[in-house]
C-alpha cells in the first residue's frame, strides 16, 4: 500500500518530504479481542481459482467487484461527488479496521437505528449511494445491485451468519465519546501537518486527469451532511487506523479526534432528510446528528443551513423511505 501511495503522490508531483519524518508513535493497529471472529475475506484471485463458482455467478461478482472499485464511472447516474466505495472501505473492502464490507451481508437484515427500521442488505447498500456518494442508488432487484449484492456476499463466504462480535468491523474503535478538549485549532494544525498533501489545504482532494485520486474530505464533491463520516467518532476511528496513508496508525488517539472535528467542521453537500431548517433536521435525526456537527455553530455560522446538493439536482433519492410492519 505506502508502495501505491508513493507512486501517487509522484504522479501528482507532490512533495514527499512529509514522508520522511517518523511517525509519533509506532504504528500499531488494534489486535482482535478475546472470542471475537475474525474473517480474512477472500480475494479476487480466489474467485478466479475457485472452479465450484459457476462462471455466470462470478461475472456477476466481478461486475459487483468493478462498481465498488471504480464507482466514479456512474458519476451522473448513481454517485454525484467524487467518493469510490473504496474510498472508505479500504483493501476492496476486505480490510479490517476500514469498515469491512462483508458484515454487512451476514448480519442483515436487522434494525438500523439512523432510519429506524429493519433494513435489508440492498437497502443498507442504497443508504451507501445516498449519503456517503451523495447521489440515488441502483434500483432495488436490478442487475446492478444484484452485482453489489454478489460481491458482498462473496467477501462473506465461510463467515457465520449473524455472529456480531467481529474483530475489525465498522469505525468505532476509539469508542463513541468525544473527548472534551477538542478544538478546532488543534484539528486544523493535524490536518495542515499530515492530510493536506493529500487532500489539499482546502479539503478539496486531488485529481490526475480528471480521475479522482485522493478524495475530498468537504466542499461539494464530498460525502453529505447525512453519510456516516459526517459522525466525529466514525471519523476519528477511521483516521486513526487508516490515515496517513502511508503510515496508518501513526497519529495519536488525541490527534485522529482533533482532526475528525476539524473535518467534520467544514461544509459539504445537504443530508437529504433536510427539513429546510438544519437546527430542526438535527433534532428530529438526533440518534444521528447528535455525533456530527450538523445543526450547530462553528465560526458564526449554522452547519447545513443551506440548499446546496452539490452537483446532485435533487436532495432526496425515492429509496429513502420509512418501513413498517403492523
Amino acid at each position: 500500500m505506502k508502495a501505491n501511495f508513493l507512486m501517487l503522490v509522484s504522479a501528482l508531483g507532490l512533495s514527499t518530504s512529509a514522508l520522511a519524518s517518523d511517525a509519533k508513535v509506532p504504528v500499531n493497529l488494534p489486535a482482535p479481542q478475546d472470542g471475537q471472529y475474525v474473517h480474512e475475506a477472500p480475494t479476487i484471485d480466489d474467485l478466479m481459482a475457485d472452479e465450484s463458482v459457476n462462471p455466470e455467478l462470478r461475472k456477476v461478482i466481478l461486475k459487483g467487484y468493478d462498481m465498488f472499485m471504480n464507482t466514479q464511472q456512474f458519476r451522473g447516474e448513481y454517485v454525484f461527488n467524487d467518493m469510490n466505495c473504496k474510498t472508505c472501505h479500504m483493501g476492496e473492502g476486505r480490510m479490517n479496521w476500514s469498515g469491512p464490507v462483508w458484515p454487512a451481508a451476514t448480519t442483515l437484515p436487522d434494525f438500523r437505528g439512523k432510519n429506524q427500521h429493519v433494513n435489508s442488505l440492498e437497502e443498507r447498500i442504497a443508504g451507501c449511494f445516498a449519503y456517503s456518494m451523495n447521489g440515488t442508488p441502483p434500483a432495488y432487484g436490478s442487475d446492478d445491485m444484484l452485482a453489489m449484492v454478489a460481491y458482498h456476499q462473496w467477501l462473506a463466504k465461510s463467515a457465520p451468519v449473524y455472529e456480531r462480535n467481529i474483530a475489525g468491523r465498522g469505525f468505532s474503535h476509539l469508542g463513541k465519546k468525544i473527548p472534551e478538549d477538542v478544538s478546532y485549532e488543534k484539528g486544523q494544525a493535524v490536518f495542515e501537518a499530515n492530510c493536506a498533501i493529500c487532500h489539499g489545504s482546502d479539503g478539496a482532494g486531488q485529481k490526475k486527469d480528471g480521475e479522482v485520486v485522493f478524495p475530498p474530505l468537504w466542499g461539494d464533491g464530498a460525502y453529505n451532511w447525512g453519510a456516516g463520516m459526517t459522525r466525529i467518532f466514525t471519523a476519528a476511528s477511521f483516521i486513526k487506523n487508516n490515515m496517513p496513508l502511508s503510515k496508518p496508525g501513526s497519529l495519536t488517539d488525541d490527534e485522529a479526534w482533533n482532526v475528525a472535528w476539524y473535518i467534520n467542521s467544514q461544509e459539504r453537500p445537504q443530508d437529504p432528510r433536510y427539513t429546510g431548517d438544519a437546527k430542526a433536521t438535527r433534532e428530529q435525526f438526533l440518534n444521528f446528528h447528535k455525533h456530527t456537527r450538523y445543526g450547530t455553530e462553528v465560526n458564526g455560522q449554522v452547519l447545513g443551513q443551506h440548499d446546496n446538493t452539490g452537483d446532485k439536482p435533487f436532495l432526496k433519492p425515492d429509496s429513502l423511505k420509512p418501513r413498517t410492519f403492523e
